[in-house]
């Protein structure tokens, strides 16, 4: 396995490569899984409401097992865990070449390791945030994640291109699309192994040691929990624009064709991604809590006057901006709870501040769909922008004091 040193910021524990491969492993197959599934429960002859309620289930047993391995982390070894979490994965990708039957089905989608969202809420995340926090030093750390989220990012897009490979077995192999899309399930257990296998690899200093406590969070609990509901706020907003919403929107309020749609979300998507490694140069230079906070406010204006704009081009360039903005608080935030949390409880706190906002995110896109139903004008855009913009007020407001170690020791 290449180390690619130079891509590890300065004082990373060499052990934090088998994380970023990990990480992109596990992004590639999200990637397709997440497209591949509807379609494959549609073939085996399932309802929209079934397809929708198995979608949901898989959500909801994903946040669950996220937010259940979190809180036990602190009693087994991280190691131990994301190497039962592969093997669970090897499970369910196995399983779902051999269930046709819905209730075995919503059995495999409440394991919590299958990923329709192509995000990271599973069971990996809190794990993988809490030894990548141990890899690197203080000043390391923000660009450490940077790096962790730029690879899940770009990754995870060619994973969803490879989502075609089944239509092209079908065309040039004569295959059957169900077969080929079984192929590609096969295909998320061969990750999963990947992953068990370099999850062993991993060296005595990532081994995290059990640590005699009663809970998983002890003197960062109140702190967790206020960042928790702060967080869930922002996602509730997010929840407002999703990229299928504002792609909705725009074929409503512009006719834009599906093409150029894939066109234009394909470089958002690029200029989030890059975004990524600014957010660590301008983290050293002003802080985490500034970083997050000065980077999505000119974002959330930026939406808020995408409906206002009078033309396709504007609004997209509006939404270019946004973009180029909008992420750089990812591994900020993911650095700054790891940060300011005892080591013994990182793994809780990356679980307990992530779950939650899955769960709220799940909420408006119900309430964004019937605004849409009533005006073309984008209200949804604007309510996210808004709800973000009072998240990132609270947040300045209550934690600009409250520094991580980096910041609070003499440069």
């Amino acid at each position: 396995m290449p180390s690619f040193p130079a891509f590890l910021p300065p004082g990373t524990h060499h052990d934090a490569r088998v994380l970023l491969w990990t990480r992109a492993l596990r992004a590639f197959g999200d990637g397709y899984v997440s497209l591949l599934l509807p379609f494959y429960l549609t073939l085996l002859g399932f309802s929209a409401l079934e397809v929708g309620i198995l979608i949901t289930v898989t959500l909801l047993g994903a946040g669950a097992t996220t937010l259940a391995v979190g809180l036990i982390a602190h009693r087994h070894g991280n190691r131990t865990l994301l190497m039962a979490g592969s093997l669970l994965l090897i499970a369910v990708g196995i399983a779902l070449t051999q269930a046709s039957d819905f209730w075995p089905l919503l059995l495999i989608a409440a394991l919590g390791v299958l990923n329709p969202s192509a995000g990271d809420v599973t069971v990996f995340a809190p794990l993988e945030h809490s030894m990548l926090a141990h890899a690197a030093t203080p000043r390391s750390r923000t660009a450490l994640f940077a790096r962790y989220s730029l690879i899940g990012s770009l990754v995870g897009a060619l994973g969803a291109q490879a989502a075609g490979i089944p239509a092209f077995l079908a065309a040039w192999m004569g295959l059957e699309t169900k077969a080929a899309m079984q192929a590609m399930f096969l295909g998320y257990a061969a990750l999963g192994t990947a992953n068990f296998l370099l999850y062993r690899t991993l060296t005595p200093p990532l081994k995290m040691e059990r640590v005699p406590q009663r809970a998983p969070l002890g003197r960062s609990k109140k702190m967790v929990y206020t960042l928790a509901a702060l967080f869930s706020l922002d996602s509730f907003g997010g929840g407002f624009a999703v990229q299928s919403l504002i792609a909705l929107w725009l074929f409503e309020r512009f006719d834009l064709s599906l093409t150029a749609a894939a066109t234009i979300f394909f470089w958002m998507n690029i200029l989030a991604a890059g975004s990524f490694l600014v957010a660590a140069k301008i983290a050293e230079r002003i802080g985490l809590i500034n970083t997050m906070v000065y980077t999505h406010l000119p974002s959330s204006v930026f939406l808020i006057l995408v409906p206002f704009m009078p033309t396709l081009t504007l609004a997209i360039v509006f939404l270019c901006l946004r973009a180029a903005l909008s992420q750089m608080d990812v591994p900020a935030r993911s650095s700054y709870v790891m940060a300011v949390v005892a080591p013994e409880e990182r793994a809780a706190a990356a679980s307990v501040t992530a779950v939650p906002r899955s769960f709220a995110a799940a909420i408006s896109p119900t309430i964004a769909g019937y605004l849409l139903t009533l005006s073309a004008f984008g209200w949804p855009l604007v309510v996210c922008g808004a709800l973000k913009i009072v998240y990132d007020l609270l947040l300045l407001g209550m934690f600009r004091a409250v520094k991580p170690p980096e910041e609070a020791a003499p440069r």
